[in-house]
């Protein structure tokens, strides 16, 4: 008998994480074990020295349709605890993601709802096929939101329309999605992996040290006093100047020539 499909695959090539949730029959919806493939496979990844970009995608019909609500409804009396259980992994590999040195490249199709839309939201870009459906849904299942939604959708399209977002679950389309600044790109979804390994090609060929510090100041700037911010891009420009790679980009450019970044 063959072994099980995993749940979650990691593969690792050309300086690319590729992070694919692997539950195809159940919409890739999350559950325990899946929970902790993904938090498992994001250390992997994070940890990797030769890794530039990380990209989150799916198997199948869907990018992610939630959570694993039949293991919420079996938990019965114990859903709290069942609950805890799901979450704490899933919450691990995210703030593990935010922390990363690599770009998150999230690659969306089908259903994007849920845990799943809260996935693609906390990626620093993100690609949609055309025929993504997003839907936050946790008040369609009595419940609020996790995975960082109720942090970074506000961040992305303002308190209001995060409200509207999450309390009346409508369902958005990809084109309105790119409209609202939700995902960065639309692209047919045909075309979905070759486009999205172009961005993650074009990442992974930049100076390692540059992503990192732009992504770790975008994300901390959003918390910082102009002053502070100010001396962390001081300290991080003047970090990064001593660099191989920052002489590598200045003689490429005198030159006239693609740079080609070691780290």
């Amino acid at each position: 008998m063959a072994p099980p499909e995993p749940v979650v695959v990691l593969t690792v090539a050309d300086r690319i994480a590729e992070i694919r949730f692997n539950r195809p029959k159940a919409l890739n919806a999350v559950n325990v074990e899946s929970a902790i493939a993904f938090r498992d496979s994001v250390a992997t990844a994070c940890a990797d020295l030769s890794v530039r970009v990380i990209v989150l995608a799916g198997n199948g019909r869907a990018f992610m349709a939630g959570g694993d609500l039949g293991y919420l409804r079996d938990a019965g009396e114990q859903a709290p605890a069942a609950a805890e259980q799901l979450i704490e992994p899933i919450h691990a590999a995210v703030a593990q993601l935010a922390a990363a040195g690599q770009p998150v490249l999230a690659s969306v199709h089908g259903p994007v709802a849920g845990a799943g839309m809260s996935l693609a939201l906390c990626a620093d870009l993100a690609i949609a096929a055309d025929d993504a459906v997003f839907n936050l849904a946790y008040v369609k299942i009595g419940n609020s939101p996790d995975c960082s939604a109720t942090w970074t959708l506000p961040r992305l399209v303002g308190l209001r329309k995060a409200l509207e977002i999450a309390l009346l679950a409508d369902n958005i389309g990809a084109a309105e999605a790119l409209r609202l600044g939700l995902v960065n790109r639309v692209v047919p979804a045909a075309q979905l992996i070759e486009r999205t390994r172009e961005v993650a090609l074009r990442l992974a060929a930049s100076s390692p040290a540059a992503l990192k510090s732009t992504k770790w100041l975008m994300r901390h700037g959003l918390l910082s006093t102009l002053p502070q911010q100010l001396a962390a891009e001081a300290a991080a420009f003047t970090s990064n100047a001593g660099s191989a790679d920052f002489r590598e980009a200045l003689d490429a450019f005198f030159a006239k020539r693609p740079p080609v970044f070691r780290g």
